[in-house]
């Protein structure tokens, strides 16, 4: 319901200079914003590095709404796929080839997908040429998940580019009924998969209503990525969820380090900190953190008892982490 008078002030020069110039806003998208182009973002990125994080960067732009707006956000990727590169920030982490120090994450309606008639083909296309940009500078790609109604779409768009770039990374969705399936079907070998919760509003016969069920239903997926043979990211802000992924990546074997990494996303979930990130048009950084416990802070115990008897964690799996965004 309020996409339509967002999409509608974004695209409204006055209100982008009056939010991004006020005070409180500009504290907020200084927080989860890594910049307006791409020498600020980068700098973000590469005192992120520094600090032995990893980085994914999304061009912020699904508003597309032709052929030339979707060919003007892979340029804006390869862009700053060049300037990564020029900065020395991309290649693999040392001892950890799967995971590469700067990624970038696609929405495929950003490069066309949502468009009539071939849409489909266009975001194909053009997700195979930011792909291409990646693996040129020794950077990945991950292809962001979007409401249910573009799941099919996406994760066919996702099979066809895995021929030619194996390493792209799905993201799935914890809060859609259909998600535990998604997850069998991708824990396979070399697979990254990135899994969160989700944030669209979607309806009750095709996504979890609740959050003790979303909850649940993470920890299920988890289970499963766990315990395949891919390379599970797991992205929450939830501290439980944190404790919980330690706790079964344990249980599974997964080492922390080589297997499996978390993201903590500092992304804005309400709608009027979500109406500052969009006027913006910036470049978001999500932090890449190992899942480690210095990386996770101060204990504080809480009850997620459903969410541990359905895994059969152990009582640890009920202790969390408080975490502070560094930025």
């Amino acid at each position: 319901m309020l996409r339509a008078p967002i999409l509608l002030a974004a695209r409204n020069k006055t209100v982008e200079r009056i939010v991004t110039n006020w005070t409180p806003s500009r504290a907020v998208v200084d927080r989860f914003v890594g910049g307006a182009d791409y020498s600020a973002a980068v700098g973000v990125a590469e005192g992120l590095i520094a600090k032995g994080l990893t980085v994914t960067m999304d061009h912020l732009g699904e508003d597309v709404t032709d052929v030339d707006q979707a060919q003007e956000t892979v340029r804006a990727y390869q862009n700053v796929l060049t300037a990564l590169h020029q900065a020395g920030l991309t290649g693999p982490v040392d001892g950890r080839p799967a995971t590469a120090r700067a990624d970038v994450s696609v929405k495929l309606s950003a490069v066309g997908q949502a468009l009539p008639g071939e849409g489909q083909k266009i975001a194909l296309d053009n997700a195979l040429a930011v792909c291409a940009a990646a693996e040129a500078v020794g950077a990945t790609v991950t292809l962001d998940m979007e409401d249910h109604t573009t799941t099919d779409s996406t994760l066919e768009i996702l099979r066809q580019v895995r021929v030619d770039f194996p390493a792209t990374a799905a993201v799935l969705q914890a809060y859609l009924r259909r998600t535990e399936g998604d997850c069998r079907d991708l824990a396979v070998a070399g697979s990254r998969v990135r899994l969160c919760k989700g944030a669209y509003a979607e309806p009750e016969s095709v996504a979890f209503q609740e959050r003790i069920d979303v909850d649940l239903s993470y920890v299920r997926c988890m289970n499963i990525l766990l315990a395949g043979d891919g390379y599970p990211m797991l992205a929450t802000h939830d501290p439980r969820m944190i404790e919980i992924a330690e706790e079964r990546s344990t249980f599974h074997g997964k080492k922390p380090d080589q297997s499996i990494i978390i993201i903590l996303l500092l992304t804005v979930l309400a709608v009027a900190p979500a109406l500052l990130v969009m006027l913006t048009s910036f470049t978001r950084i999500v932090i890449v953190l190992s899942l480690t416990r210095n990386a996770l802070g101060t204990r504080r115990a809480v009850r997620l008892s459903a969410a541990v008897s359905s895994t059969g964690a152990s009582p640890s799996a009920m202790t969390v982490a408080t975490v502070t965004p560094a930025v």
